[in-house]
């Protein structure tokens, strides 16, 4: 049942890189459904499912908790591991995004498969926390650090971010309480149903076969970090600190899907070797439709 759930999400990233590939509609399409989609149809699902977040809920505080020690616990063993086995930044940058961040569209698609509206709801609160949480790692582990003495360079990238916009304002909305008027919730939630299904087709679209044919040990032992060690942390998280079934899906679901594409466009934006990334981003992918299911079956969160 899981593998049946879960197999059509891969479908349409399979359907998105068939289309690419074969240039329909055309070369310029994928570029600016990838944008229209994560300045506009994402961030109005994210503030769409967190007007409904019921923020006063101890399992959210938890949530957010468990979230940020499944990311730091990661981070930290990496840079641990760095220290036994010296990488230049541009190498372990890619390899601690490959191992911290997620591919956004895959993980809601998967919460709202399995959980529904409530999953849906409190993904987007893990989003609040992770995807701030997870940029800050990358920019850190790209630049050596040095982005930390330039803090205010640093705020202006968080604040450029679309989705983080999304979280704050969803957020604020949902603890004021009054929700929006004139029908504008309904408007969101109209411009959110696109969201997932493009995204996934643009995923699709992103992938880089011929970087599967670089480093293969680094791809293979990322992917493993990312795919099954990382969710096996997790779920030791959220047992630790008590999470509720709902919860625990999110976290575990954010924890196995593989790396975000949106990783390569900051590798080559700071220099990083975007290869390497973009082969993590693709063996990720093509090996989550295998992993995702075993794990969550393993797990016992199916």
């Amino acid at each position: 049942m899981l593998f049946i759930t879960i197999w059509p999400l891969f479908g349409l990233i399979c359907l998105g890189f068939f289309l690419s590939r074969k240039g329909f509609p055309d070369a310029g399409f994928w570029p600016a459904a990838e944008r229209l989609n994560y300045f506009l149809l994402f961030p109005a699902l994210l503030v769409s499912s967190l007007l409904r977040a019921p923020l006063d809920d101890p399992q959210l505080l938890k949530l957010g908790g468990a979230t940020v020690a499944t990311i730091c616990l990661v981070a930290l063993g990496m840079a641990l591991a760095r220290r036994l086995w010296p990488t230049p930044a541009a190498r372990f940058g890619p390899a601690l995004q490959g191992a911290v961040r997620f591919n956004t569209y895959l993980g809601l698609a998967i919460t709202a498969s399995l959980a529904g509206p409530e999953g849906v709801s409190r993904a987007a609160v893990y989003l609040a926390i992770a995807v701030p949480l997870v940029n800050v790692l990358s920019i850190v582990a790209l630049s050596e650090a040095e982005v930390l003495r330039r803090p205010g360079v640093l705020l202006k990238t968080m604040l450029r971010n679309p989705l983080i916009l999304a979280c704050l304002a969803g957020i604020a909305l949902a603890l004021v309480g009054a929700g929006l008027p004139f029908g504008a919730d309904r408007f969101l939630e109209l411009l959110a149903r696109g969201s997932l299904p493009l995204g996934l087709l643009c995923v699709g679209a992103a992938l880089r076969p011929g970087s599967l044919r670089g480093d293969l040990p680094a791809l293979a032992g990322n992917a493993a970090l990312r795919l099954v060690l990382v969710p096996g942390i997790a779920a030791l998280v959220a047992a630790a600190v008590g999470l509720g079934p709902v919860e625990a899906l999110v976290l575990v679901v954010f924890s196995a899907i593989p790396t975000a594409p949106t990783a390569y466009v900051l590798t080559r934006q700071m220099g990083g070797d975007g290869t390497l990334m973009a082969g993590l981003v693709t063996a990720q992918t093509l090996l989550g439709v295998l992993t995702i299911p075993l794990v969550l079956l393993v797990l016992g969160l199916g």
